[in-house]
């Protein structure tokens, strides 16, 4: 079903890339007191490393942006598949584009020979500490780096 796709970012998704991005994460900024991470990276170089992939419908999406609803950013490791970042437009959220996204994630881990997928939250973005154990993810610790409070989760995959 074409509204099912996710599919590798393009050159030409980098505008919409970045409007998803800043849109999902622009509303933790006052909660946790710093710009969160997804906001500042360098959307057109992880696009071009083939880090981006989107999920979209055909036509036009929230805000106008060529029909991107959500994206993941991830980068293969030694042992491990990282989930540097998702983001779903808040005009998309309960149409199931995040678990979509998340389901992309174990696959394309899989297909990669990869049996674990790993991530981390902000500990003050609790209501990702209450989605991804549903999604089979485990904590693995806590940590502050920088100026960010970090929940770091783990998912194997069978």
């Amino acid at each position: 079903m074409e509204r099912e796709r996710v599919r590798p970012a393009v050159a030409s998704d980098v505008p919409a890339v970045k409007a998803v991005t800043d849109a999902a994460y622009r509303p933790y900024i006052e909660r946790i007191g710093v710009v969160p991470q997804p906001m500042e990276a360098d959307h057109a170089a992880n696009v071009a490393a083939g880090k981006v992939f989107v999920t979209d419908e055909p036509g036009t999406g929230p805000a106008g942006l060529a029909g991107v609803l959500g994206l993941v950013v991830v980068e293969a490791s030694a042992g491990h598949l990282f989930l540097d970042s998702i983001a779903v437009h808040p005009g998309a959220h309960g149409r199931g584009v995040g678990r979509r996204l998340l389901r992309f994630v174990d696959a394309h881990a899989r297909a990669l020979g990869l049996p674990e997928v790993r991530l981390y939250t902000n500990a003050l973005m609790w209501e990702n500490q209450e989605i991804y154990p549903r999604y089979g993810y485990d904590v693995v610790e806590r940590r502050v780096d920088g100026p960010y409070d970090r929940v770091h989760y783990r998912k194997r995959l069978l």
